[in-house]
């Protein structure tokens, strides 16, 4: 197959659409529904991202991905009992795969944000991954392959139109890319930058006490932001993206997005939010929706005198600032990658509050010495990797 026509592009009144080689074969092939072109975008970025995860950990990788940037991405480590809880997966009786793992990281990374997400996996998707995507709201899922059983509980979902795509892992695209912006056509080398342990082999702060565990997290923040439309900052820790801020025009505004998600998720594992009395039945999206609100400023707009009784079966107590700021305080050992370099002091300082101690950026700013002083006075490591990763 050299073309695939599609109902539209970007939006319904994009028409004609479809995506097509000059030479050779599409590399892929749709087993159920009829992925769109924003689910394509999606889906080759991600392939990309899962690929060079596994090629650079050893390890099953996933992402969920949403308007060309990922919402989460992560490794297959196993998971704990708090993070089965807060992924919304305890309740399932079954064993864990590395990829289900993989999967239920990336999901539930930043779940508001991976609503309707379109899913990338490294390996061939499994039964356990199957029954996690099975629950999700999610527009589609691509692969090098699927187990029988897997690839029924898959296009069984949406009534038979749940996008399912199998890409051939042996596919190399050409070195030159090309697009077209306003009937203009822009020519680029392919960016094959290989992101392994010598990546952060460049320390330039007092501490240089980079663990193998830091290196594979630092290795997941890079390898995310390669793929996430710039500016971008990505904070990792255990294997998992836990804050990615993209598209930003500010490298603080980045940091501090990013930085706000990854505080949501080490929120939701705090007693208050895992003993919430939820009423019987709320789905899931609602659910995710009300601790958002939860442990936000909008806190009222869900345990407000006329509304708690919606979500909750008890009425919850404030949190308050002081009290999520004791938790976060418990945050440690974050990794924290940028996709070019800090340009203020002000970026380290927004990271140290949600537990960064392990830093990769290219450097090359003006007030590096600055940046640099600043993680010294927290007793961080700090990796200048001299390469830029912009995507756009």
């Amino acid at each position: 197959m050299k073309e695939l026509e599609l109902k539209y592009g970007c939006n319904p009144n994009q028409k004609p659409s479809r995506i097509y080689m000059e030479d050779g074969e599409l590399p892929i092939e749709v087993l159920s529904g009829k992925p769109g072109y924003i689910n394509f975008l999606d889906a080759f970025n991600g392939w990309q991202l899962v690929s060079e995860l596994k090629k650079a950990t050893g390890l099953a990788a996933a992402t969920s991905f949403k308007h060309v940037s990922p919402a989460g991405a992560a490794v297959g480590l196993p998971l704990s009992e708090v993070e089965r809880k807060i992924y919304w997966c305890d309740d399932l009786d079954m064993e864990f795969t590395p990829l289900a793992n993989a999967y239920a990281r990336a999901r539930g990374a930043d779940r508001m944000s991976s609503f309707g997400d379109f899913i990338s996996l490294s390996d061939v998707c499994d039964v356990a991954t199957a029954k996690l995507i099975k629950r999700e709201v999610s527009d589609g899922v691509i692969a090098p392959g699927y187990e029988p059983e897997a690839l029924e509980i898959l296009k069984a979902k949406k009534n038979g139109n749940y996008a399912v795509i199998k890409i051939d892992p042996n596919y190399v695209p050409k070195q030159l890319e090309r697009k077209e912006v306003f009937g203009i056509t822009f020519e680029q080398g392919r960016n094959e930058l290989v992101i392994n342990d010598d990546f952060f082999s460049n320390i330039v702060t007092d501490n240089k006490d980079l663990t193998e565990q830091a290196k594979i997290d630092l290795a997941i923040a890079m390898i995310t932001l390669k793929y996430t439309q710039s500016n971008s900052v990505c904070y990792v820790k255990d294997g998992q993206a836990i804050g990615i801020g993209a598209g930003q025009q500010s490298r603080i505004h980045c940091t501090r997005l990013a930085g706000q998600k990854a505080d949501n998720w080490w929120l939701r594992q705090s007693p208050k939010v895992l003993n919430l009395d939820f009423v019987d039945g709320i789905k899931r999206a609602d659910r995710d929706n009300a601790i958002d609100l939860y442990i936000g400023d909008e806190f009222e707009d869900v345990i407000g005198d006329d509304v708690w009784a919606k979500t909750f079966k008890t009425r919850p107590s404030e949190f308050t600032k002081a009290e999520k700021r004791a938790w976060l305080d418990k945050m440690t050992d974050v990794a924290l990658g940028s996709d070019a370099f800090f340009p203020f002091g002000d970026n380290i300082e927004r990271a140290h509050k949600s537990g960064v101690k392990y830093v990769a950026q290219p450097g090359g700013s003006v007030r590096d010495d600055n940046v640099i002083e600043t993680c010294n006075k927290y007793g961080m490591v700090m990796s200048f990797t001299g390469l830029r990763l912009f995507h756009h």
